[in-house]
């Protein structure tokens, strides 16, 4: 959800586990191999593992592929009777290209353009896009406009003239979403059986607002809305407390996570107010007999200030599982180029 939430963070507490600490090192800000070694022992049901090491699309840029180079696109994706205006990073190479809809938090003051890039490095299409309502984009903001957004994206991702055009292989889209954006990613991967997995970064789960509702956890909300409405149009901080309010036991993460049913799930916790809810989402999939989850904390706040190459480096090992055979990593393509991969 929010971007912030220095106001949400001392707003409760409860008894849930807490996930596996990663000892991370000094910074991750720097490529430190040795710091990234700690995201291999993220604890996990079967999935595909995390890189024990700087996976290179990190760290190395591919030659130019002066056929196919890779392009960055300026998008307006209509959505009802508006635009979302948007950016989409074209991965090098002429073969259609997985592709990862990134979704930011409230209101979307980071929007994770670092990881987006890296994802473009190792084959992966990305794109980027503000709701309606937000940063510019037409229409009013709502959570459940946000929701009709997230399926309006991937109706475009899966146009045969976007497909021909962006190089896009409709049948391997994946969502990743942080903040407000992981609830976006689970409940629109629940509510789309193509999508082939969501990665939850410190997700939001509005399901906490009729499971453990206080007027404390309100007020904590409303606070926060309070503070991250400035870019958004058509919508007041009481009127996105209350819609979150009412729709809650519909879009409770943890209550609905049989949805997911067996495709891969990513949960990423960090240290902010949202710690807690993320590991119930993680047992609440871990409970579904043919899961696939990922889960892994890192030390860190909710914007992952510090924790950069931590993120990219775990979204790329959950990334792998889904890629087709036939993709070449990047450190193959690199190899294959003649230049030195950076370890």
């Amino acid at each position: 959800m929010p971007d912030g939430q220095a106001s949400m963070r001392q707003a409760r507490s409860n008894g849930a586990a807490r996930a596996v600490n990663i000892p991370s090192g000094r910074s991750f800000v720097a490529f430190a191999s040795g710091a990234l070694l700690s995201v291999a022992g993220a604890t996990r049901t079967p999935a595909a593992p995390l890189p024990a090491a700087v996976d290179s699309a990190i760290t190395t840029d591919l030659p130019r592929d002066a056929a196919h180079p890779a392009a960055m696109y300026q998008l307006a994706i209509p959505s009802h009777d508006a635009a979302l205006f948007g950016v989409f990073y074209r991965a090098a190479g002429s073969d259609p290209h997985p592709t990862v809809l990134l979704l930011h938090a409230l209101p979307g003051f980071e929007q994770n353009a670092d990881v987006a890039q890296t994802l473009r490095r190792a084959g992966w299409n990305v794109l980027i896009f503000h709701y309606r309502g937000a940063w510019g984009s037409g229409g009013a903001f709502s959570f459940s406009n946000c929701i009709d957004d997230v399926h309006a994206a991937l109706d475009y991702l899966r146009a045969p003239e976007n497909v021909a055009r962006l190089g896009i292989d409709p049948r391997r889209l994946a969502l990743i979403g942080h903040g407000m954006g992981g609830f976006l990613a689970g409940i629109g991967t629940m509510r789309d059986e193509a999508v082939l997995g969501a990665a939850l970064i410190s997700a939001w789960n509005p399901g906490v607002l009729a499971t453990n509702p206080s007027p404390k956890l309100e007020k904590a909300h409303l606070d926060e809305f309070r503070s991250d409405v400035g870019p958004l149009v058509g919508t007041t901080p009481e009127s996105l407390l209350e819609e979150a309010k009412k729709n809650a036991t519909a879009w409770d993460l943890v209550g609905h996570a049989a949805l997911w049913n067996s495709r891969p799930v990513l949960v990423v916790e960090s240290d902010d107010f949202f710690h807690a809810d993320d590991v119930a989402i993680a047992a609440a999939v871990r409970k579904i007999p043919s899961a696939q989850l990922t889960e892994m904390h890192l030390p860190t706040d909710h914007a992952y200030s510090d924790h950069r190459i931590a993120l990219a480096a775990a979204l790329l090992g959950w990334l792998k599982q889904l890629e087709p055979p036939r993709l070449p990593r990047h450190s193959e393509r690199v190899r294959g180029s003649g230049i030195t991969d950076s370890r």
